[in-house]
């Protein structure tokens, strides 16, 4: 084998290995929580963004989001390989690397967060308890879905901190907003584990309320979503464009329900993964139109 040869196997190696980390930490789900993070930090910084502040805060969710997830495989390792939908994680990565990978994003984030400013230096460890705590939550209480929210509404807030230096009530109400999000698309995913959470005793609201009961509380979660980024815009002083753009998001959630409510899996991923892609980039597009336009 010549050099040539090596080099290209070696660089397949690479892109294999990336994109079985990738798989293993649901990296295309960062479009999820980006946009709030991204959205909050415009209004923030009322459209006048610095550079250094959005590498920063970009490092700051990526290194977050990286280290929730492999801190949840890694506490979920064994439960994973028993639950058919996740039983291939674990041959995805070494749980060694999946570790040393895990200490590095932490790191990354907790550096990233000590460069932008003082306050978000004091509570980059409480963002990492957080997003970290929500995996244990499973074991003890069936609120887990809203546990899930809350780390991904650390997000939005604390873009708005970088910017700032501050809290103020509008990245709260959005923190709101994205607790309901979350928590209401959690529980229509969850009802793909309804069978295995109940044989392991795994606690979910699903179980405990029933399919039916739980999609509806679903839909109650997300018509306060939609009630609370109306309220920030209000709290943010946004426009026209803004509220215009909420019709669409209500459109896209409704049409999420609608996905999900037959229980396939192929509905279900469709309402976890495009319909939440969607109201998530309609939201930061409608924030950045809005300044744009003053």
């Amino acid at each position: 084998m010549n050099s040539q040869d090596r080099q290209v196997e070696a660089g397949t190696a690479f892109g294999d290995s990336l994109s079985r980390f990738f798989q293993l930490t649901r990296f295309s789900h960062t479009v999820f929580a980006l946009p709030f993070a991204l959205g909050a930090l415009v209004v923030a910084a009322n459209g006048r963004l610095s550079l250094r502040v959005f590498v920063l805060v970009l490092v700051c969710m990526v290194c977050a989001r990286t280290a929730a997830m492999l801190f949840n495989r890694l506490i979920d390792w064994s439960l994973d390989q028993r639950n058919p939908r996740t039983a291939s994680r674990h041959l995805l990565i070494p749980k060694a690397a999946a570790s040393l990978l895990l200490l590095l994003s932490s790191a990354g984030f907790l550096g990233a967060a000590a460069a932008i400013n003082r306050l978000t230096f004091l509570l980059s460890p409480l963002a990492l308890a957080i997003i970290f705590f929500y995996s244990l939550t499973k074991r003890f209480t069936a609120a887990t879905h809203f546990f899930l929210g809350l780390a991904l509404a650390v997000a939005p807030v604390g873009a708005w901190i970088a910017q700032t230096g501050h809290v103020d009530l509008a990245p709260l109400v959005l923190g709101v907003g994205v607790v309901c999000w979350v928590a209401g698309f959690d529980l229509i995913y969850a009802t793909q584990d309804y069978d295995f959470d109940r044989r392991e005793g795994i606690r979910s609201l699903v179980v405990k309320l029933g399919i039916t009961r739980s999609l509806r509380l679903a839909q109650w979660l997300h018509v306060i979503v939609l009630a609370a980024l109306i309220a920030f815009g209000f709290a943010a002083g946004l426009g026209p464009i803004y509220y215009g753009a909420m019709p669409v998001v209500a459109i896209a959630l409704v049409y999420e329900h609608r996905s999900a409510r037959n229980l396939d899996v192929g509905g279900i991923n469709r309402a976890f993964f495009q319909s939440n892609a969607f109201v998530s980039a309609v939201f930061l597009i409608a924030v950045c139109a809005d300044r744009l336009a003053r």
